[in-house]
């Protein structure tokens, strides 16, 4: 009987996301910019569509059946669900490179989610989606560079290298030289991507929105006001040339101290459009590349903590933080100054390449996730308490979120010994947790940065002699009380060393 009833739902959300799909194909029309190619594009939309809502609809009715009478709890009900996740993540793999298109961008912001998404859709998502990434044909490259630019390749560029470099969900990048010699980066986007995107964004959305409508349990629409804002801000690489702008005046006015350390590739205005983007080439290494890093003279741990550095102003300073940052989109370099340490080592210079996508925070958003990480790091519980239901996680949740953004559980966040944010490494703890996360240095760092913010709001509130004066009092009590845990940590550090 529950079968019958689950199998008609099922029915149902097949006939209706079909029927409404043509509205789907008919918006992609209206608002293309070459309709004539667009109705060639939609004529796909209904198989895409069938596609879409058979996988929806296997997963959601496995998920229904396989679980049916098995109690909470159960080893039997876990064994069960572990292998409904692994199916259903398979199915929507499958689905994402058989559709394309936005479909690849929305497997990587699944990869991403940990804690959000069952931890088999997050590593079959981040195995598959950023390693297996379209790639356009030469002849629609050369399609995309003579509509945007106003001739072929080989007209525009002194060079053009016909094989891309690299391939993401959305463009494509190839090694050209310009007129006057220099080597660039041009980034181009796949053909006809826009018109794709506005019918497979509609069409998800309605998959999506049927689903918990049949199935209420099943309610990930807030992935889909995600990808509503990010998209089309990434299918604008003109967004993506201003925001790298916008984050470099930023560092120059914010964060002085590290803005020689921080680049974005120039932007050849002249030589970009919204779907072709053209940026000074880079010779660097990727930040995961161990043995490059080191042979460019660079200590990887001084990579850590610029990274740490980096990040952590962006959040709790500017306000504007950079929000695809994997490994392909950081590269070092040695400082270009060819400044050293006092040890004479080489120092780095970070290379944040792909600008597509930033989140702005408003500035009680960012005080407050300031103060919190601050309490986090301090192991402050009533802090800790306070700024997550500012923030929206109410009192039953402060231990979930803060979970989450230090990837530890609740007894190691609130402990109060120097290094109580380090994962010890116990079988419970990394299944728990999934991944271990960022190192100690890394957690200090954010630790004063985020302190250094919330003075400096307490000190743009109250204007005066005393709060100046409190502030340098706070100031260096913070510096004092970093360079204590720092030594700290460096003594558990040795002492550890002396053991084995």
């Amino acid at each position: 009987m529950a079968g019958r009833s689950m199998w008609r739902a099922t029915t149902k959300l097949l006939v209706a996301t079909t029927t409404l799909g043509g509205g789907a194909a008919a918006a992609t029309i209206a608002s293309s910019d070459d309709p004539a190619m667009a109705l060639k594009l939609c004529t796909n939309v209904p198989l895409r569509l069938y596609r879409d809502s058979v996988t929806a609809a296997t997963i959601a009715f496995d998920y229904e059946y396989s679980l049916w009478g098995l109690p909470e709890g159960s080893a039997e009900r876990a064994k069960a669900k572990h292998e409904v996740h692994m199916r259903g993540a398979r199915r929507l793999e499958e689905l994402c490179f058989r559709n394309g298109g936005i479909y690849i961008k929305l497997g990587q912001h699944l990869g991403q989610l940990e804690y959000l998404v069952p931890e088999e859709y997050v590593r079959i998502m981040r195995e598959s989606m950023l390693n297996r990434c379209p790639h356009s044909s030469y002849d629609q490259v050369h399609e995309v560079v003579k509509k945007e630019l106003g001739g072929a390749p080989d007209e525009i560029f002194d060079e053009f290298d016909p094989i891309p470099i690299a391939s993401a969900s959305l463009a494509q990048v190839h090694v050209a030289r310009t007129r006057d010699g220099q080597k660039v980066a041009v980034k181009v986007q796949h053909t006809h991507m826009t018109d794709t995107a506005a019918a497979d964004y509609a069409t998800v959305e309605l998959i999506v929105n049927t689903l918990h409508r049949f199935f209420p349990s099943f309610d990930y629409r807030w992935l889909i006001a995600e990808v509503r804002e990010s998209i089309p801000k990434e299918l604008d690489f003109l967004v993506e040339a201003k925001n790298s702008i916008k984050c470099m005046d930023n560092f120059r006015k914010l964060s002085p101290h590290i803005a020689d350390y921080v680049y974005a590739p120039k932007v050849y205005w002249n030589l970009s459009t919204s779907k072709l983007l053209t940026m000074e080439y880079m010779e660097a290494a990727q930040v995961n590349d161990l043995k490059s890093i080191q042979r460019l003279g660079i200590q990887p741990s001084d990579v850590v903590k610029l990274v740490s550095e980096t990040f952590a102003q962006m959040m709790f300073k500017h306000g504007f933080v950079h929000c695809d940052p994997h490994a392909a989109n950081l590269l070092v370099r040695p400082l270009p100054s060819g400044r050293r340490s006092i040890f004479g080592r080489r120092k780095p210079q970070l290379i944040l390449l792909d600008h597509g996508l930033y989140k702005e925070l408003d500035y009680n958003t960012r005080i407050n996730y300031a103060a919190l990480w601050k309490a986090l790091v301090y192991s402050d519980a009533d802090g800790i308490k306070e700024n997550c239901v500012k923030l929206g996680a109410g009192d039953d949740l402060y231990a979930l979120f803060a979970g989450i953004l230090t990837m530890r559980p609740w007894n190691k966040v609130i402990d109060s010994s120097v290094d109580h944010l380090v994962v010890k490494g116990t079988d419970g703890d990394r299944s728990e947790l999934q991944i271990q996360g960022p190192s100690l240095e890394s957690f200090l760092i954010i630790g004063r940065v985020s302190s250094e913010a919330v003075l400096e709001s307490m000190l743009l509130q109250k204007r005066s002699l005393l709060s100046w004066i409190n502030f340098w009092i706070q100031k260096i009590l913070l510096e004092g009380r970093v360079c204590v845990m720092h030594i700290a940590v460096w003594l558990l550090q040795l002492q550890k060393a002396l053991t084995l």
